[in-house]
C-alpha cells in the first residue's frame, strides 16, 4: 500500500519560506505527484505537480513564481518551496499522487488515488 507522509509546515509571517517535505513509500518515476491544499471553509485546490517521467512542472496561477516543486528520485521525497508567502496561502496542505499517470497539468484531485495526512501552514500578516 502506498503511503505518503508530509513534514515541514509551521507558522511564518508574510514574506517568508517553508519547504515541505513528503516522503513517499515508493519510487516515483512514472506518475503523476502533486500539493494541494485546503484553506477552512474552502474547497481542497491544486497547487503544483510534476509529471515524474519528464519531470515537466505545472502550478495554479495563484502560486507562480513563488512556489518550486521538486522530486529528489534517491529519496523518494517530493518537496515544494514556498516563498513570499501570504496570508491567503494559509491552510492544510496534502501531498498526493497518481500512480502510473502522465499528467500534462495538475488536474483534478479525483485523479489523484493516495494521499497524505497534511501539514499545517500558517501565515500572518
Amino acid at each position: 500500500q502506498e503511503q505518503l507522509v508530509e513534514s515541514g509546515g509551521g507558522s511564518v509571517q508574510a514574506g517568508g519560506s517553508l519547504r515541505l517535505s513528503c516522503a513517499a513509500s515508493f519510487y516515483s518515476s512514472r506518475d503523476c505527484m502533486a500539493w494541494f491544499r485546503q484553506a477552512p471553509g474552502k474547497e481542497r485546490e491544486g497547487v503544483a505537480a510534476i509529471n515524474t517521467a519528464s519531470g515537466s512542472t505545472y502550478y495554479a496561477d495563484s502560486v507562480k513564481g513563488r512556489f518550486t516543486i521538486s522530486q529528489d528520485n534517491a529519496k523518494n521525497t517530493l518537496y515544494l518551496q514556498m516563498n513570499y508567502l501570504e496570508p491567503d496561502d494559509t491552510g492544510m496542505y496534502y501531498c498526493a499522487a497518481a500512480r502510473w499517470y502522465n499528467c500534462g497539468g495538475i488536474g483534478f484531485r479525483q485523479n489523484y488515488k493516495y494521499w497524505g495526512q497534511g501539514t499545517q501552514v500558517t501565515v500572518s500578516s
